[in-house]
């Protein structure tokens, strides 16, 4: 099967044919080039989607990944991340191996076809020479056969007549021997081209036709072949990074089957636990016997019988200053004293081990300054030992520093692990928060309103004036209108409230609700027309009258 023999007349089918051979494999470069495009989108994306979803750095979202089920999550998403390098690799491979091998073979393939058919015109253009070479002899040899039978002719019918004169008898004979010569010449000649052109002829079609034909042949194949490996190619690329795609599937997969849901649900409670115990029974309140006074009096007088002095206020200004006072927008108190106990402590124990790292860090640079400064004695070419003074007294300073506020802290996370209440202590449980030797933690506890022994300045003063309905009051705090009551409230425990702007109550004591809590945990409550101020809402449970719009009014006239 060769092409020089079966095919020997088609020369322009086969530059058709072996043009077209090129445009399908350009065609399949520009295919493979698309999908390798197409393969950097897809990364692009997945890395972009891995990266939308990863938790910002010093972040409350970036806490939330201590749970198993989100830690999967971020397992997924980094993943996500070499799953999509691999498809970067995808495109690489193919750009490299086939896009560009390819594209350099298609310039060769080009310059080889160009040349085997320059060669095939060359070989044509010299057998139609030859054949225009024979015509011309043939033509000429029969011109000068007609040329000598016209001349031996007229030599005949002048020796035939006996009017013409011998000499131009002569004449006409010698021409037509002359013609005749002529015609025998052309004859030679012809019969020597004729060979000539059968020799080239059979030369063209069985020897040089045959092997640039071949030489085509074989150009073709060899782009078949070569486009058949680079589609084998294209299917390796991706198999190669089929086992890591797995690995990356299988590390979902065992990020999937690490989710704990016992041990998320343990972290919440280590989260969110408030160290407190939980409320006690409360006790039976008999309102039958006539002659008792109000629970308030009764409860609150019982509660302050112990030998304490009754808390003197001074005045409604005291329990009007706590609302008027700008509120602190900044961090909590450093003792974390804001904070329930149980998270007081890990928050507490948190600091203790970051300080540690801290001190080693120093540690560590003292230790290599230290031994820089040695081999500068021993070596004073070196460096001047002296120039690292300055920074191991700066070392030794900050880590002076660093102990001392680990012992800060840790005085304070012992005072809190001491301090962590039993069950027999449930009726103090919660009011430990707000005792004076702690007092920032009342401080505190509000999450956008400021302590209530906070200090204020004028621009204070300026913001009760906006605050309060400018009807009918002068400078003074004691001459604007009472807040009306909203509903009522009992009390669940006891609280002394010691802090500037607070109020003391008793247990089971019934008072006045005139401000609901406004989400800072605390909640403003009135006992009579002096005294009112703030408590925990959780010491307190309210009782709503949606449709109460009247001024203040006596409880005891409401309980007779």
């Amino acid at each position: 099967m060769s092409w020089g023999t079966e095919l020997w007349d088609q020369f322009d089918n086969l530059e058709k044919h072996t043009q077209w051979g090129i445009d399908v494999l350009e065609k399949y470069i520009k295919f493979v080039k698309e999908r390798t495009e197409i393969e950097l989108s897809y990364a692009k994306q997945l890395r972009n989607l891995s990266k939308k979803y990863q938790p910002k750095k010093n972040s409350k979202e970036e806490e939330e990944y201590r749970y198993t089920s989100t830690r999967a999550f971020l397992a997924t998403l980094n993943e996500m991340n070499d799953y999509a390098g691999q498809h970067e690799v995808i495109s690489e491979n193919m750009t490299s191996l086939i896009t560009g091998e390819l594209t350099r073979y298609v310039q060769e393939l080009k310059q080889e076809r160009k040349s085997h058919f320059h060669d095939g015109r060359k070989a044509q253009q010299h057998i139609e020479t030859c054949w225009k070479q024979l015509e011309a002899s043939k033509r000429r040899f029969e011109r000068d056969c007609k040329e000598a039978d016209r001349a031996q002719q007229y030599f005949e019918k002048m020796d035939a007549d006996i009017n013409v004169t011998k000499a131009d008898v002569e004449k006409a004979r010698q021409q037509a021997q002359l013609r005749h010569q002529m015609a025998e010449d052309s004859k030679a000649e012809y019969s020597s081209t004729l060979q000539k052109f059968n020799s080239e002829q059979h030369e063209h079609y069985y020897t040089h036709i045959p092997n640039i034909f071949q030489k085509i042949q074989e150009m073709e194949e060899r782009r078949i072949v070569r486009i058949g490996e680079s589609m084998k190619t294209f299917a390796e690329v991706d198999r190669q990074v089929i086992p890591i795609i797995g690995k990356c599937l299988d590390e979902i997969t065992k990020a999937a089957e690490s989710v704990d849901h016992k041990n998320d649900s343990q972290m919440v409670i280590e989260a969110f636990k408030s160290g407190f115990e939980p409320p006690g029974d409360i006790e039976f309140e008999d309102f039958t016997q006539p002659m008792k006074r109000t629970v308030s009096e009764s409860s609150l007088s019982n509660s302050r019988g112990d030998g304490k002095s009754e808390p003197k206020f001074g005045g409604k200004s005291k329990g009007k200053l706590w609302p008027f006072i700008k509120k602190n927008k900044g961090a909590g108190p450093e003792d974390f004293s804001n904070l329930p106990p149980e998270q007081r402590r890990k928050k507490l124990q948190q600091k203790v081990d970051e300080l540690n790292k801290d001190i080693q860090k120093e540690l560590d640079q003292r230790d290599a300054l230290t031994k820089m400064k040695d081999v500068y004695i021993k070596n004073p070419q070196m460096g001047d030992a002296a120039s690292v003074d300055h920074r191991l007294s700066e070392l030794a300073q900050n880590i002076e520093k660093l102990r001392l506020e680990v012992q800060k802290f840790e005085g304070w996370l012992a005072e809190v692990e001491g301090r962590l209440p039993a069950r027999n202590e449930q009726p103090r449980r919660q009011s430990g928060m707000y005792e004076p030797q702690n007092p920032s933690a009342v401080n505190s506890c509000a999450q956008d309103r400021e302590s209530p022994d906070g200090s204020y300045t004028e621009e204070q003063s300026q913001e009760t004036e906006m605050k309060v309905p400018a009807t009918d009051f002068d400078d003074e705090f004691d001459d604007e209108e009472p807040l009306p009551t909203i509903g009522t409230c009992k009390a669940l425990y006891t609280f002394e409230g010691q802090n500037e702007g607070t109020i003391s109550v008793a247990e089971g004591e019934m008072l006045y609700v005139i401000e609901e809590d406004k989400g800072d945990g605390w909640t403003r409550i009135r006992r009579n027309e002096d005294e009112e101020g703030y408590v925990p809402t959780s010491y307190v449970e309210v009782y709503l009258d949606k449709n109460a719009k009247d001024v203040y009014k006596p409880l005891q006239k409401i309980s007779e």
